[in-house]
């Protein structure tokens, strides 16, 4: 090696550059990741703003005719049933077996319907909470008509509730005779659109 004085990069670490060539990148790709989270998160509340009582928005498109999904609003399960005609219309009659059969006494907002317990026009989907107005407990999903455990010709669809055997109906209205007090509550809620609900937030009078 010939020694002019002028250094021709014999001494470079370039284990040292590599590394910090690659701290370089990767502080780079962080840095970028950060500034898209907040963007990311605005579009659903966070855990904190559902807790405190921020509106949700469900998607309803998929339900299937008789099934009950459960969704998340403040921090409590809220029970979507999709009802077929038949259904709603067997909600009318046998006044008799519910303590308080047109809700007169139970929480729901005013714009819901006290028998079916949804909104005018709205009547396939049932929005209920879905916690026991009793001890809070969550209902069981028992659809089936007729079920001799539940009553037998008595039971026309609804819930059940296993700590201490409350019984509500498909419209969340709670039997007489057993100890939940008042019906199921339902929830405030609005349609954006007809596939998208909005759990917290008020349907406008029309």
């Amino acid at each position: 090696m010939i020694n002019d004085g002028i250094d021709h990069g014999d001494g470079i670490d370039f284990a040292r550059r590599r590394f910090l060539t690659n701290a370089t990148c990767i502080v780079g790709a962080a840095g970028a990741t950060a500034a898209a989270v907040p963007f990311v998160g605005s579009w659903s509340p966070s855990a904190r703003a559902k807790a405190a009582g921020a509106p949700v928005k469900i998607n309803i498109s998929k339900i299937e005719m008789g099934q009950m999904v459960t969704f998340e609003w403040r921090g409590k399960p809220v029970y979507v049933v999709r009802r077929s005609p038949e259904t709603i219309q067997g909600l009318n009659g046998h006044d008799e077996i519910f303590s308080d059969p047109s809700s007169l006494a139970s929480n729901q907002p005013s714009y819901v319907n006290g028998i079916h317990r949804s909104i005018e026009g709205k009547e396939e989907f049932l929005i209920i909470v879905g916690l026991c107005t009793h001890l809070g407990c969550a209902p069981m999903f028992r659809p089936e008509v007729g079920a001799q455990d539940m009553g037998g010709d008595d039971w026309y669809g609804g819930f059940f509730c296993p700590c201490h055997g409350s019984k509500f109906d498909l419209a969340g209205r709670v039997y007489a005779g057993v100890p939940a007090p008042t019906n199921l509550d339902v929830p405030p809620h609005s349609y954006e659109t007809n596939n998208v609900v909005v759990i917290g937030v008020d349907q406008e009078a029309s």
